[in-house]
């Protein structure tokens, strides 16, 4: 039962294939530089790729905006995001599944009573204004460039012909693999939080995760989709926004590459922010917004004529609807699932701001003045602690953040019985397995005091601050054990 639940994200793996192919490979087909088939084929393989190795980066963001927790729940969202792209699919429509998965986790939120983390969905919705204009402005510049370049290396246009086609494929490759990153966590990112999947330990080499494993099945969807109906998507991007010359084409693919890829890599991120570049969010942006920004960064680069802006129209009004239809498709879709088929779409999170919660708070920073009179509440949902917090009138979204994060009550027990395969998978170190040892049997109302303790057993559990050395690789792989140890143990036991 647990595995057919999936299929909704293998649905939706198959829209974004039949849906987001054309991004990819669009232009190069349309300018008739490579066949469809050849595409396909280069788009399958090199998708999945980018879903196994990198696909984690932007999946983060997904989980803080909202934390679906049982797998009735995720297919249904998951079910909502599809039918809505798989209808604007069906009206030739390049649309954002970005758009369309936040819309029915918005609507999850909307159905639990779960709080939407304003932070996280301001983060997305910016990426949604800052893609395609990035695309635009990456598409001039290479536009510019390669003019200039091309006017000075007097190339023959047969050898340019095939220069260019072999660029096509590389950066399709590379294009692919971009979306297989970023994308992936929009088709099955829902279901991280109740995975039926562990970690997998090849001969002490290397460990495939569970997450891994769940990306590689929505890697294999999307590729079903590139192949089955993607072709005609493709048209409408090749031919009918904007008229392409085969190095235009190559122009277009390679901008959308760099945005979608810049937006699902840690290490690009960190390597920036190591030259002071200020930290931007690893989230899943539009494909479809990337490509659509670097065409008209060329025809904006080529003077702005012959931009067919009715076709642009229907291409924009469909980015406005998708999150829209999809979060009401999902409202409609969890009543129903719930109370018609009897299945659980949501564990109620309870919130609590006990006096050590607001101790917490106050080590953390907290100007506990504010919520001092709010001592010793308890709410059922977040939605109803959020409307309690709308009395204080001076209080930020950050403060906000935080509360949430400390007042939620995760209550979980350490089971000794799973220590053994916790030792096994060799994913800890001695003295995090040992101080783990330590308090098993041991109850948690909170994930922060779990973690709290376990940091006054063994420093290796402590995250780095910003002057110790290689502090964002450290935190990023201590980050991946504490989930780890929360997604093996199952601790969040839901009352």
């Amino acid at each position: 039962m647990i595995y057919l639940l999936l299929s909704s994200g293998l649905f939706l793996g198959w829209s974004l294939g039949a849906n987001d192919a054309a991004n990819v490979f669009g232009t190069s087909v349309g300018t008739k530089m490579i066949k469809f088939r050849t595409a396909a084929w280069i788009a399958a393989i090199f998708v999945i790729l980018g879903a196994v190795i990198e696909g984690s980066g932007a999946s983060g963001t997904l989980g803080k905006l909202g934390s679906i927790n049982t797998m009735p729940g995720a297919f249904t969202v998951a079910l909502a995001a599809a039918l809505s792209v798989a209808f604007m699919t069906k009206l030739k429509l390049p649309v954002s599944t970005s758009q369309a998965i936040v819309g029915a986790i918005i609507g999850w939120n909307m159905f639990s009573g779960s709080i939407t983390d304003i932070t996280s969905l301001t983060k997305i919705v910016l990426t949604w204004i800052v893609c395609p204009v990035l695309s635009a402005l990456i598409a001039i510049i290479l536009y510019k460039f390669f003019k200039f370049f091309l006017a000075k290396a007097k190339i023959h246009l047969l050898d340019l012909d095939a220069y260019t086609r072999i660029g096509l494929i590389i950066v399709g490759a590379f294009g692919a693999y971009s979306l297989g990153a970023n994308n992936i966590s929009n088709v099955v990112g829902v279901f991280t939080s109740s995975s039926p999947f562990h970690d997998i330990n090849v001969y002490n080499i290397f460990t495939i995760s569970g997450n891994q494993i769940l990306f590689l099945i929505g890697g294999i969807a999307i590729a079903v989709g590139i192949f089955t109906y993607s072709h005609k998507v493709v048209k409408t991007i090749g031919k009918s926004l904007f008229k392409l010359s085969p190095v235009t084409a190559f122009i277009v693919v390679l901008s959308q590459s760099i945005v979608l890829y810049l937006f699902a890599s840690t290490e690009i991120r960190h390597a920036l922010m190591s030259l002071g570049i200020p930290k931007y969010p690893l989230v899943p942006v539009s494909s479809s917004q990337a490509v659509i920004g670097a065409i008209l960064g060329i025809a904006i680069a080529k003077g702005g004529r012959n931009i067919q802006f009715n076709i642009l129209g229907k291409i924009s009004s469909g980015w406005i609807t998708t999150p829209v239809i999809a979060c009401i498709i999902s409202f409609v879709a969890l009543f129903f699932v719930q109370n018609v088929f009897d299945q659980h779409v949501y564990h109620k999170t309870p919130y609590s701001l006990s006096l050590k919660v607001i101790d917490q708070l106050e080590k953390e920073g907290f100007p506990i003045e504010k919520i001092e009179s709010f001592e010793g509440t308890r709410y059922s949902t977040g939605l109803r602690l959020q409307q309690n917090l709308k009395k204080i009138k001076n209080l930020n979204n950050k403060e906000k953040s935080m509360i949430y994060s400390y007042a939620a009550v995760d209550s979980f027990y350490v089971n000794p019985a799973f220590l053994k395969d916790i030792e096994a998978e060799n994913i800890l170190t001695y003295k995090q397995f040992r101080s783990l040892e330590t308090i098993s049997r041991q109850s948690f109302s909170h994930k922060w005091e779990f973690q709290n303790e376990l940091i006054l057993l063994s420093p290796d559990w402590e995250y780095r601050t910003e002057k110790q050395k290689n502090y964002l690789a450290y935190n990023a792989h201590l980050k991946k054990q504490y989930d780890f140890i929360y997604h093996y143990l199952k601790i969040l036991n839901y009352k």
